[in-house]
């Protein structure tokens, strides 16, 4: 899998990539991943990538002229599968949502900033705009940080036991069940039995069950 970001601040961006899981799999070469300063398609001596609103208002937002010279640079090289924008007007992300990104071969993830972007690089670029939340981040490159884990977990043998990431929160719809780990017995706190009585089809079921009473206290809306 290969992911092109393009963003005005790709130092904000570079150091979730540089440690942990993300870490292992670029160096793994089971994804690549490629920042570009939008600051490099600029226009004029002063490197300029945004300007003020038409119609007037507060805030700057991401001209279509300097998005548009990367975008195209780029699809000079190979097709891309998806061209993503991060905003928080987009589909909310959701497990379902990265694991279908994560069957592409090659995306690009666009980072909003200020007001956002001219409305025709949404119009005439973009085929997926995605939200982590809806609340507002100062720019785009925090949320695109976020949904790359979320798609890179998933690509086989990122992680030590590829069957981890099939039993998360929200596979299933459901919330996983509680996990132990030793000791058993803490401070008269105990790990509860079935989980250490080696009856695997016992233990699957306690873990069904127990997920299933999770989603239903805390996130009902996932049962409807």
């Amino acid at each position: 899998m290969r992911i092109d970001i393009i963003t005005v601040l790709p130092e904000l961006l570079k150091s979730p990539f540089e440690a942990s899981i993300l870490k292992r799999a670029i160096e793994k070469k089971l994804v690549e991943v490629h920042f570009h300063n939008l600051r490099k398609y600029s226009i004029g001596n002063y490197k300029q990538v945004d300007d003020y609103q038409f119609g007037g208002g507060a805030g700057m937002v991401l001209m279509i002229e300097p998005i548009d010279k990367c975008i195209s640079e780029l699809k000079k090289e190979r097709e891309y599968d998806e061209i993503i924008y991060m905003t928080p007007d987009g589909n909310t992300l959701n497990q379902g949502i990265s694991n279908e990104i994560s069957l592409k071969k090659n995306i690009i993830i666009l980072c909003g900033h200020y007001k956002g972007v001219d409305q025709r690089v949404r119009d005439l670029f973009i085929t997926r705009e995605i939200s982590i939340g809806d609340y507002v981040l100062s720019g785009g490159e925090l949320a695109a940080a976020v949904f790359c884990d979320s798609i890179i977990r998933l690509l086989p043998g990122v992680l030590n036991d590829e069957t981890s990431a099939l039993t998360d929160t929200f596979q299933d719809n459901l919330l996983a069940p509680p996990v132990y780990t030793r000791p058993s017995d803490y401070k008269g706190h105990k790990v509860p039995e079935v989980l250490l009585s080696g009856d695997f089809p016992k233990i699957e079921k306690w873990r069904e069950e127990q997920a299933m009473e999770r989603t239903r206290q805390r996130r009902p809306d996932l049962l409807k």
